[in-house]
């Protein structure tokens, strides 16, 4: 998914206390808006650089892995289940992918043109020991495609 996959400090029903958590963006009201819409089945999708994986020394996701999504208040909303993972070469990007992470981004160029400018942001850049890495048609991206199993909020969201 993205971000941080630590484990939880709030408190969760003891079948979910192992489970990592999982956040979207910073907290804010960016991280608001794609958890309704992940709550509401239109983001289904996720993407980032295989560098963030490697220089963090985290696992890549894998199919079945289960973690906790969670709000900008740390507050655990619901379970995800990862579905479907690949690592491609950004020139390889698809539009179906594009579509699944419901952001708007409607081709695969406008996702990689959206994705980019915020992967070359100062920011996003300044988390690295080499900020300067390139980011070409070979950088691979981790993609990775989940689904809601549970709410752990009733009021997490639109009620389904």
């Amino acid at each position: 998914m993205s971000d941080d996959v630590t484990k939880p400090s709030l408190p969760l029903p003891s079948g979910y206390v192992d489970l990592p958590k999982v956040e979207f963006m910073e907290p804010g009201p960016e991280r608001d808006r794609l958890i309704e819409m992940i709550l509401e089945g239109t983001k289904t999708a996720t993407a980032a650089l295989l560098i963030d994986y490697t220089e963090c020394d985290e696992p890549l996701p894998h199919i079945g892995n289960r973690s906790i999504l969670v709000d900008s208040d740390e507050h655990g909303v619901a379970v995800l289940i990862t579905t479907d993972v690949s690592v491609v070469r950004l020139a390889d990007i698809t539009d179906s992918h594009a579509l699944a992470e419901g952001e708007g981004d409607t081709s695969a160029v406008q996702w990689r043109h959206t994705h980019e400018a915020y992967w070359n942001s100062a920011e996003y850049r300044s988390c690295f020991a080499d900020p300067t890495f390139p980011i070409n048609d070979d950088t691979l991206v981790v993609l990775e495609r989940f689904k809601v199993t549970e709410r752990l909020r009733k009021n997490a969201g639109k009620e389904a």
